[in-house]
């Protein structure tokens, strides 16, 4: 009878314990909320040119800026974004993924003030260049944090933390430009890093970060944050250990690196997202979301429209938040390339029939419906996942300079879309635009299924085994479970 009073007592103190540990968990939810509200800021630089390019053309400037001025002013943006993900990819694993977060806040802030006080289109396209570069660093480096401080129980919900942050600052710049002029728009805008910087000096640097400086205790005071004072976490600090000089003992040249199996699926996954994020057509739904409102016989103000537009954007970007580490990477992908597919295809054939003087008077909630549709399933699919699985896939040799690659790659796609959408519309009409859209979507159908590894509930050796890791990586004499199972392959 003792002995079964003190296995009861000792299953309900592994049973508190449990609880205890399980409760700890909100230090990562803090910390990534935190470190994503760097998304946030990349959200307001990504959204402003949308309530500030009209009012920029109606003179609120000393100087006058044309429509063309404004296409430029808008491309600039990821143009930096694509100078500043190699910049980062070179210091990250340096100067420290925190100490990156913060030092961005300075061309963020000189970006906005090269905007506010412009005195030239100049002024206002170098002030987009800077801030664009802050924001493609944070879109390498914010993903990478997250990865790195997470549960694998959590991962997925922490890594979709950047993508609701960028849709939410998207939608703060369409609240607060409906009510104030580019200049007052513009200074809010600019208040906001420095809130991030105040808010950063709460939260430490990555464990992994510090191991790879060879600050041990650092690194478990770190991982005892994120994890609680009731954390296993000298067992979990010796597998990182144990991971890190894995790599180490790896290490080749970093050209020989991605010329190993898993480098170069996780690159072509990364890139493949990558482009099917941008090539998709959000951001000619977006595009165009006023004038399908207008058809749809809508009354709202063009302002109210795409306040709209940015509410559902949140809203299910949050929703992915929620079931993504329940339901998985993959399915989310593919339901949202499929639907996606077919709202494009629907937006296209409204837009035929219209070019082509059929009545569409009793169709018009088809587009609108279509819109709110794609904008929704994008927003739980391939709007935060691709930002996610990149901080998953790529093998700890290469991930700086593959999340960078990445990244960059997604930069430059938002430029070609941003810059040249409205060339490909006057070229071939907006309905074959619509349609090659679709194409994409079902090109990106068929890699999903067959390309895109489910991470879900995975560790990141685990997934790096499901890409191939295996002797290419590994000299003999430290082989590790050579003999692959083909079944792990995707």
């Amino acid at each position: 009878m003792a002995s079964e009073k003190i296995a009861m007592t000792q299953q309900s103190i592994v049973e508190e314990e449990q609880t205890r540990i399980g409760n700890q968990k909100w230090t990562q939810y803090l910390a990534a909320f935190i470190a994503t509200i760097g998304g946030f800021i990349a959200g307001t630089t990504l959204g402003w040119t949308a309530p500030a390019g009209p009012m920029m053309e109606s003179n609120q400037y000393a100087f006058t800026i044309t429509q063309e001025n404004v296409a430029w002013i808008g491309a600039f943006m990821p143009l930096g974004g694509m100078l500043g993900c190699p910049v980062t990819a070179g210091l990250v694993d340096k100067l420290g993924r925190k100490n990156m977060m913060l030092m961005l806040t300075i061309p963020t802030l000189i970006g906005w003030g090269m905007i506010i006080w412009a005195e030239s289109v100049t002024w206002i396209c170098m002030g987009r260049l800077l801030t664009g570069f802050a924001t493609g660093s944070l879109s390498v480096i914010v993903p990478l944090y997250t990865s790195e401080i997470a549960e694998k129980e959590i991962r997925g919900t922490l890594g979709t933390y950047f993508q609701l942050q960028v849709t939410g600052g998207i939608l703060f710049t369409y609240i607060v430009g409906s009510y104030f002029n580019v200049f007052g728009l513009s200074i809010i805008c600019a208040i906001i890093p420095l809130l991030y910087a105040g808010l950063m000096v709460l939260i430490p640097e990555s464990p992994i970060f510090n191991l790879m400086q060879g600050k041990t205790e650092k690194a478990r005071l770190s991982l005892r944050y994120f994890r609680g004072p009731y954390g296993t976490v000298d067992q979990e600090l010796s597998l990182m250990q144990d991971s890190l000089a894995k790599t180490e003992r790896e290490r080749v040249p970093i050209m020989e690196a991605f010329q190993t199996t898993p480098a170069k699926r996780g690159l072509f996954i990364g890139l493949g997202v990558m482009l099917l994020q941008q090539f998709s057509g959000c951001n000619a739904v977006i595009f165009y979301a006023t004038f399908i409102f207008k058809e749809a016989g809508s009354a709202l103000e063009p302002s109210k429209a795409t306040i709209v537009v940015g509410v559902m954007s949140v809203i299910a970007t949050y929703v992915s938040t929620l079931v993504v580490d329940k339901l998985g990477r993959k399915i989310l992908l593919l339901s949202s390339i499929i639907v996606m597919g077919i709202c494009t295809l629907l937006i296209g054939a409204f837009f035929y029939m219209k070019v082509n003087n059929y009545n569409v008077s009793s169709i018009g909630l088809i587009p609108l419906v279509s819109m709110c549709l794609f904008i929704i399933l994008f927003s739980l699919g391939f709007g935060p996942i691709p930002w996610m699985l990149i901080g998953e896939i790529f093998p700890a040799q290469i991930k700086g300079t593959a999340c960078s690659i990445a990244c960059m790659s997604n930069w430059f796609f938002a430029f070609v879309v941003t810059k040249f959408f409205s060339s490909l519309v006057a070229a071939i009409h907006i309905y074959n635009t619509f349609w090659l859209f679709t194409l994409f979507s079902v090109l990106g159908t068929f890699f999903v299924i067959t390309i895109v590894p489910e991470t879900k509930g995975k560790t990141m050796d685990e997934i790096q085994e499901m890409l191939g890791a295996g002797s290419d990586l590994t000299p003999p004499t430290h082989a590790i479970n050579p003999v692959m199972d083909t079944k792990e392959k995707f």
